[in-house]
C-alpha cells in the first residue's frame, strides 16, 4: 500500500515552481528572438522601399537630363540653374505626331520630401521666360509630385571644363559661343577649353537620406550620350 501511494502522488510545489520558471525563461528568450526578427524585417523593408524610391527618382532625373533643351533652340536663354537642395532645368518634350515643346522642370526638397514640378509644354520662348521665372522664384502653381520622403539634403554639381563644380549661376545657351566670338575679335572661333567657360556636359546629384550616413549619388550626362 505504501508503494502504490508513492507512485500516485503528484508534483510538489517546488517542482511546479521550477517548471514554471523554466517555461517563463524560454518564453522570454523566444519573444526576444521573435521581436528581433520582426524589427530586422521592418528595417529591411523600409530600406528596400527607400532604395526603390531613390532609384525611381534618379531614373526620372536621368530622363530629364537626357532631354535637356539644346542651345540651338533657346537663343542664349538659361536652361540649368543649381542651388542648395534644388535645381531647375529646361527640357524638350516629344509627343507622338506633335511638334516638340519646351517645359521647365524643378526639383526641390520641401519639408524632407524630394518633389518634382514641371510646367506645361510651350513653343513660344516668351512664355518659356515666364515659366522659368516662376520656377526659379518658387511662384509656380503647377502641381508637384512627391518622389521620395525622408530626404534631408541635396547637393548638385556640374561637370564644367573637365572638373566638378558646385555653382549657383545659371547656365545660358550660347554663352561659350559668345565668349569664343569675343575672344576672336568678332570672328567665330573654336572655344578654348583652357580659357573659355564651356557649358556643363554632366551633372551629379547627391541625396542625403534620413538614417544613412553616406548620401546616395548619381551622375548624369546632359543631353543624349
Amino acid at each position: 500500500m505504501s508503494t502504490a501511494s508513492r507512485r500516485q502522488r503528484g508534483f510538489t510545489l517546488v517542482e511546479l515552481l521550477v517548471a514554471i520558471s523554466i517555461l517563463a525563461i524560454v518564453a522570454v528568450l523566444g519573444w526576444r528572438g521573435l521581436d528581433g526578427i520582426i524589427r530586422a524585417r521592418v528595417a529591411l523593408t523600409n530600406q528596400m522601399e527607400t532604395t526603390r524610391g531613390m532609384q525611381l527618382a534618379f531614373a526620372q532625373m536621368q530622363s530629364d537630363c537626357e532631354h535637356i533643351a539644346g542651345r540651338d533652340v533657346l537663343d542664349r536663354r538659361p536652361y540649368l540653374l543649381t542651388g542648395t537642395d534644388r535645381f531647375t532645368m529646361v527640357r524638350e518634350v516629344f509627343n507622338e505626331n506633335q511638334p516638340s515643346r519646351l517645359q521647365v522642370v524643378a526639383y526641390r526638397i520641401v519639408n524632407g520630401t524630394l518633389v518634382r514640378r514641371e510646367s506645361p509644354g510651350v513653343r513660344d520662348l516668351v512664355q518659356l521666360d515666364g515659366l522659368w521665372q516662376a520656377a526659379v522664384s518658387d511662384t509656380d502653381t503647377s502641381g508637384a509630385v512627391a518622389l521620395q520622403d525622408g530626404v534631408t539634403g541635396m547637393q548638385v554639381m556640374t561637370w564644367e571644363n573637365r572638373a566638378w563644380r558646385q555653382s549657383t549661376s545659371a547656365a545660358t545657351a550660347g554663352s561659350a559661343a559668345a565668349a569664343a566670338t569675343a575672344a576672336g575679335g568678332g570672328q567665330t572661333a573654336q572655344p578654348d577649353p583652357n580659357t573659355v567657360p564651356l557649358p556643363p556636359t554632366g551633372m551629379q546629384v547627391a541625396l542625403q537620406v534620413q538614417g544613412q550616413q553616406v548620401p546616395m549619388t548619381k551622375s548624369f550626362l546632359l543631353g543624349e550620350p
